[in-house]
């Protein structure tokens, strides 16, 4: 029965340690050049179906259903999706435009499993083009932040990042 409870206990202990160890927060981003001018390119990320015809999850799943609310490219316009096991299923919201500059939004992940993180697109001038940064952010909570211990959120998604924005970039520049 000691054994048993010493068991438990340190089990707990564990658990309550790789918890306090695991990284609360994530912050993934990636930036490409875009030769095109800030508020050609501006207008393009800012339009939630527009963002379909180069996504990297548009790809993996062509026949994933979508639906749009609100007027696309305004704050309150809602992209849904669901699609395969690779894309699942949830929502993006745009919450904020900065116009020229930056857009945000909010992404609820409904499957495979429930969670949430903010998005972002920034535009810069550079020369006679465009520096375009992609990212997204949010909270890790338990018992998701103990995995993440042994995975990376950057590695999981940074080459999706990289595969849309070149998309972005081939799509426009041609």
């Amino acid at each position: 029965m000691y054994i048993f409870l010493y068991v438990v206990i340190s089990l707990l202990a564990l658990i309550l340690l790789l918890t306090l160890l695991a990284p609360k927060e994530y912050d993934v981003s990636r930036s490409i050049f875009i030769n095109k001018p800030k508020a050609e390119v501006f207008n393009v990320l800012r339009s939630l179906k527009e963002q379909d015809t180069w996504s990297p999850w548009a790809k993996k799943d062509p026949g994933m259903h979508k639906e749009y609310r609100g007027v696309d490219g305004e704050v309150g316009s809602v992209s849904y999706w669901n699609g395969n096991k690779e894309v699942g299923e949830g929502e993006q919201e745009i919450t904020s435009i900065k116009d020229g500059e930056r857009i945000e939004g909010h992404l609820r992940f409904l499957k495979p499993f429930k969670s949430e993180s903010n998005c972002y697109f920034i535009t810069e001038s550079v020369n006679q083009g465009t520096k375009v940064t992609w990212g997204f952010n949010g909270k890790n909570k338990f018992p998701m932040r103990i995995m993440m211990l042994f995975m990376s959120m950057d590695k999981m998604v940074g080459k999706d990042f990289e595969e849309g924005l070149a998309s972005l970039k081939s799509k426009m520049e041609s």
